[in-house]
């Protein structure tokens, strides 16, 4: 059954809204289940965060963001305009109701649900890059080891604790001395431990995307370039408005808005989701990486890229739509600049800012919202990580009717009494 709508084959057609990785995703999965596929997105594909990210696959480091240490780190953060967590200080109902909602949800107990929850994504997240790539996703997935670096050594056992903390098995080992700078060449004399964590991946996530996009159309989707402004859903199927009046129609609707979901979504959604923006840029080196980096006490993550380094960091609390910062681009390099040699970071270009969809209790939203309207977005920064794994476990969704016993922590409904998949809805206008 679908949505309660009677169609036991399941849609025959769907609308997603949405064309960064977790919507190309879906619409893939959706397509190997002989569903036609329609995409829209008003800026294109990976137009949003997916083009700009640190490009990782990185399962054991997917930790939630909502950590007791996170919610201190950003009350410090209240006072610190070059922290690299950044909530500015104004007056913004919207974000005040979030962050008190994420302080709620940072409890540890709270957290270690999220871990739990999170880690059947990690358990699927390598393979269904795997799925993709082996059948038409023109795009490298590079296999990698990748280096975590500390001042302090102490520091480097604190971390062997927390990934122990996360589902699964994790490889991984302490370097120093010569062995931390074969491992990291660029490291500077500061560095003094390196903690090695094997059987990761990491991709230029711009050209993954498009090339997801580009075997999504060779597939027979179709790709509209424009702006969304409300969706119905019945149980005899979904209508999608389009800015001007036009519209669409499918048997079902997937909105994968990324931080715009809530323009969408309205009051459906009980889970706060704010854009936790982040920041990259590119640098020539003076010597090559043999894979990503990630410096936990400046929250900068550098990847091999395009003969350089993509350097990544920072989480700004900022609506979406606002203009890049200079000024969180030079906090990022203060922060990395004393423990790394031989980046020229005077010579940085494609300085980048994307919005993160942050939901306050460190789960996405994967389900159905109402009668033929489903959702799938909220993942924070792991978005390309998880995206490929959320994509298959909601084209299954859509197609069976049935949510997977896997995606009820992600459940969109979760929190809202009374609010049952299959009622007639219409959102925001």
């Amino acid at each position: 059954m679908f949505g309660g709508s009677g169609m036991d084959s399941g849609p025959r057609s769907v609308i997603v809204v949405g064309a960064g990785i977790v919507g190309l995703s879906t619409a893939w999965f959706l397509q190997e289940r002989g569903v036609e596929v329609t995409v829209i997105d008003r800026g294109g594909v990976a137009a949003g965060a997916s083009w700009g990210n640190a490009g990782w696959v990185s399962p054991a480091l997917t930790a939630p963001l909502n950590s007791p240490y996170v919610l201190r780190e950003g009350l410090h953060a209240m006072a610190d305009p070059a922290a690299p967590l950044h909530i500015p200080l104004r007056a913004d109902l919207t974000l005040a109701r979030f962050l008190l909602r994420f302080a709620a949800h940072s409890r540890p107990s709270a957290w270690r649900h999220a871990v739990a929850a999170n880690a059947a994504l990690n358990a699927e997240a390598i393979e269904t890059f795997d799925v993709l790539v082996a059948n038409g996703v023109e795009a490298p997935v590079t296999d990698t080891a990748l280096a975590v670096a500390f001042r302090d050594v102490r520091r480097a056992d604190d971390f062997l604790r927390e990934l122990d903390a996360m589902d699964g098995p994790v490889v991984s080992e302490v370097l120093t001395g010569a062995a931390l700078h074969d491992r990291v060449p660029l490291a500077s004399e500061q560095v003094a431990a390196v903690v090695n964590v094997a059987d990761q991946r990491f991709v230029d996530p711009g050209r993954f995307t498009h090339a997801l996009g580009d075997a999504v159309l060779a597939r027979g989707a179709a790709l509209h370039a424009d702006e969304v402004c409300g969706v119905s859903g019945t149980t005899n199927g979904a209508r999608v408005m389009l800015r001007g009046g036009r519209s669409l129609r499918a048997d079902a609707v997937v909105l994968a808005t990324g931080a715009w979901l809530p323009a969408l979504t309205g009051r459906r959604v009980r889970v706060g989701l704010q854009a936790g923006r982040g920041y990259s840029f590119t640098v020539p080196v003076d010597r090559a990486l043999p894979g990503p980096i990630y410096l936990p006490e400046a929250r900068v993550a550098c990847t091999p890229y395009r003969d350089g380094l993509r350097v990544a960091g920072t989480m700004e609390f900022r609506r979406p739509s606002e203009p890049l910062m200079p000024r969180r681009i030079d906090a990022i390099i203060a922060s990395a600049t004393p423990l790394l040699d031989g980046v020229r970071w005077d010579e940085r270009t494609d300085l980048w800012v994307g919005p993160r969809p942050v939901t306050d209790d460190g789960k996405p939203l994967i389900g159905q919202l109402g009668a033929a309207v489903f959702v799938a977005g909220g993942h924070g920064m792991w978005g390309l990580a998880h995206g490929p794994a959320s994509g298959r476990l909601l084209a299954e969704h859509v197609v069976t009717g049935k949510q997977p016993e896997i995606a009820r922590p992600f459940d969109p409904l979760r929190g809202r009494r009374g609010a049952r998949p299959g009622d007639t809805l219409t959102l925001p206008l």
